[in-house]
């Protein structure tokens, strides 16, 4: 299915989640300030083609796990993962959100409640429910976000807490992408007091229209016999691309599909993808730990292969290439021809001779194509596992002062960044 609609239109009855497969938010101020100038530049009577928006419903059977959001899917409302286009409806959420504390946070609404306040003839609340967040009557204690992360993201704590300012509730660790999620919200807020300082409410206004009503998506609902991780790797060559770490842990997760039940159930199924999830997690927390200064995600991708697989070259993508080889479809379903005799009979009758002429057994009827996997489960555990363990020790290279070494250390591992520096930390 596939055909146009506006952000008012999408956000009809729906609820939407980035899977764990999906990247975090990648989004930096080249891409804001482009989206900026695309809306303030659009005209009152013309629409804005935004782009693609790929999305695949959410089983019931997967979603009762959702358990702060079951209250909202039993009401009627519809979950759906985001396959691509989640950097704009990203950023669109963050905007909306902008504007809705924006406006409550001037002077002439001082004191008022959501109820109150009214933004192109719609209160903030009625804006707030249909685009952001909805509460559980009667006791409103459950918040339930419209748009999200799967709750083993490390931003989806991020995104409810500091972004969209639900009170918090627990520690919250910052990331990579995490950093850029605060920079959008921080981009933004600067946005419409600019903006508002040259246009008043009516710019702010002029703005929400705009957003909600003129910018188009085409939708494409996924069928649910499309491989999704394909799909998702397949669109993401598109646009700003994924990094080799994204990629290989949508490779990673799409590899615990594949195995039968036989090699690995379902209860495996799912620790190996919470660890897979986990690795990255940490990953992602120890490359973005000092926010002044995030470490490139690929480069230690690259060194954690050349010390875990202890391979010297140093050329190009060398690596990416042989990780994606190794962690590949091929080698969970790698088929080979084994040959099978068959049981020779105990009578021998010693009066027939051998006649050339007596037909052979072909190759087809003697021999059997087996599969083979040649890539254990345990493998893919054993290294997103090592990936996870390394990464702390990675930022330690990079900042000594930080780690747990004696000074004496500390003072010869400053400088000291290369790839020995990380296999002495790890030993």
């Amino acid at each position: 299915m596939s055909d146009l609609q506006s952000l008012s239109e999408l956000y009809q009855n729906k609820l939407f989640r980035i899977p764990d497969y999906q990247r975090g938010y990648a989004w930096k101020q080249d891409q804001l300030v482009d989206f900026w100038d695309d809306i303030l530049n659009l005209q009152e009577d013309r629409y804005h083609y935004t782009g693609l928006l790929s999305l695949k419903a959410v089983a019931k059977s997967e979603s009762r796990t959702w358990s702060n959001d079951k209250w909202l899917l039993d009401s009627g409302y519809k979950a759906y993962h985001v396959v691509d286009g989640q950097q704009r409806l990203t950023t669109f959420s963050i905007l909306v959100n902008e504007i809705v504390s924006f406006v409550e946070s001037l002077d002439c609404n001082e004191g008022k409640s959501d109820e109150k306040i009214v933004l192109c003839y719609q209160t903030l609340k009625a804006i707030r429910a249909k685009y952001i967040s909805q509460k559980r009557p009667p006791q409103n204690l459950i918040t339930t976000y419209l748009f999200g992360y799967e709750v083993d993201n490390p931003s989806a704590d991020y995104l409810t807490y500091k972004i969209f300012d639900e009170p918090l509730r627990g520690t919250v660790n910052e990331t990579y992408y995490t950093q850029n999620l605060k920079y959008a919200k921080e981009f933004f807020l600067d946005c419409f007091g600019k903006l508002y300082t040259a246009e008043g409410i009516n710019g702010v206004e002029d703005v929400f229209r705009r957003i909600t009503l003129q910018l188009m998506f085409n939708i494409h609902e996924i069928e649910d016999d499309y491989d999704v991780f394909v799909a998702f790797e397949t669109m993401n060559n598109r646009g700003k691309k994924l990094t080799n770490l994204e990629l290989l842990k949508n490779r990673l997760i799409y590899l615990t599909t594949l195995y039968d039940t036989g090699k690995l159930d379902p209860m495996d199924k799912a620790e190996l993808r919470k660890q897979i999830n986990d690795a990255w997690k940490e990953v992602y927390y120890q490359l973005g730990r000092n926010q002044n200064s995030p470490l490139s995600d690929d480069e230690f991708l690259r060194a954690h292969w050349i010390m875990y697989f202890q391979y010297s070259r140093k050329k190009g993508d060398d690596y990416i290439k042989f990780l994606l080889n190794k962690f590949s479809a091929k080698n969970i379903f790698d088929k080979q021809i084994i040959a099978i005799e068959e049981a020779v009979s105990d009578t021998i009758d010693t009066e027939i001779e051998e006649d050339d002429d007596v037909p052979q057994p072909s190759e087809s009827e003697t021999d059997t194509v087996i599969t083979i996997s040649k890539l254990e489960p345990g493998e893919i555990a054993a290294y997103v596992n090592s990936l996870k363990s390394v990464a702390k020790y990675w930022f330690f290279t990079f900042f000594p002062e930080l780690s747990d070494l004696t000074h004496e250390e500390k003072v010869n591992r400053q400088g000291d960044r290369d790839l020995s520096g990380l296999s002495k930390l790890c030993c």
